[in-house]
């Protein structure tokens, strides 16, 4: 079932990105956002998929990944809710360099590239939040190359798992997963 206008404004309001648009501005972005849901294992695009926008995760999760001509995978980054992915593809004007595929059934909203430029034209406040989450995302792939490059594998599960907890490391605690140890071991 679709969401309706009203529901996408409401979501909207709650991103932070669009926290200093004004009322008439916000209902602008909803007029150029949809909702899409998709089960598990249902791809969201394919790599070489050409960007008219980017996506912000309402609930569930998603990986983006590579695949090789043998089947095999990499998973590049995984996605959850309140997370958004594709904005620097969208303003490069390029195709996916990734595949995105549903780890559960999930909702998300993709927000138009046009309204987004109109809105970086406008809005130099709206422009800086956007550029920060695109410079944390690289300073956190910088990190993951640094991570793949210096570390043994023992040592990167042994990182990834630390950063699970929540727990100032005292004493025991237990660790949820957030998905398969598949799809984990491919990231890691």
């Amino acid at each position: 079932m679709n969401q309706t206008a009203s529901d996408i404004l409401t979501q909207l309001r709650q991103i932070s990105l669009f926290g200093e648009l004004s009322e008439s501005e916000l209902e602008r972005v909803a007029r150029y956002t949809r909702e899409r849901r998709l089960g598990k294992g249902e791809l969201l695009f394919q790599r070489g998929d050409v960007a008219h926008g980017f996506y912000f995760v309402t609930e569930g999760q998603l990986k983006l990944g590579f695949s090789s001509a043998q089947g095999n995978e990499k998973v590049v980054e995984i996605v959850g809710p309140q997370q958004s992915f594709g904005e620097a593809v969208m303003f490069m004007n390029r195709p996916y360099p990734v595949f995105a595929e549903a780890l559960t059934d999930m909702s998300l909203l993709h927000i138009g590239q046009n309204v987004v430029s109109d809105l970086i034209d406008q809005d130099p406040q709206f422009a800086r939040k956007l550029l920060a989450g695109m410079a944390v995302r690289l300073h956190n792939m910088v990190r993951d190359v640094e991570t793949y490059s210096l570390r043994s594998s023992t040592q990167r599960v042994i990182g990834y798992l630390l950063q699970q907890t929540e727990e100032d490391g005292t004493k025991a605690c237990d660790i949820s997963l957030p998905t398969s140890k598949q799809v984990i071991a491919s990231r890691l």
